[in-house]
């Protein structure tokens, strides 16, 4: 019998892409934050030189799949993640744009068989958005946890 799982050890050559919408950045970028500290601790090169990771900033969630598509096609990633804040309103745009970013990139990740992490966050608040962002806890840093096994994971099945 055969066990498979990823590893948090064997980052050095991970190749991460972070797709990550500018609306609502003072919730997002408290995610990329968190996000890259993970990464760091965990031994990828976040540095500005890093030949393994890209930061591809876009408007907002429901922009995040067709940035994700075309650094998938510029570029051989393990993993990818998206990071958005899509925050309750008074109109049905919410449900929108959770509904479509959520569906682009489930279809993405399953066509491309690249893991992509979902970390938009869908609140009802922006207190609550702050919290999941670094207030209480930053959320940024499970996702890049989330990718570091997938990506590994993923490497090794291939």
């Amino acid at each position: 019998m055969a066990i498979y799982e990823g590893s948090f050890t064997d980052t050095a050559s991970l190749k991460v892409g972070i797709v990550i919408a500018r609306f609502n950045d003072l919730v997002t970028s408290k995610l990329l934050s968190g996000c890259l500290d993970c990464l760091k601790r965990h031994g990828v090169d976040t540095s500005e030189s890093s030949n393994n990771l890209d930061i591809v900033w876009v408007p907002g969630s429901l922009e995040l799949p067709i940035a994700a598509k075309s650094i998938i096609n510029k570029s051989k990633y393990d993993v990818l993640i998206t990071l958005g804040a899509v925050i309750k309103g008074d109109t049905s745009h919410y449900d929108v744009v959770v509904s479509e970013a959520s569906k682009g990139i489930s279809k993405l990740s399953y066509e491309s068989n690249i893991p992509i992490i979902f970390g938009v966050l869908t609140t009802d608040t922006m207190q609550q958005a702050l919290e999941r962002a670094g207030i209480k806890n930053n959320l940024g840093w499970n996702y890049a946890l989330q990718a570091i096994e997938m990506g590994s994971l993923i490497k090794n099945l291939n």
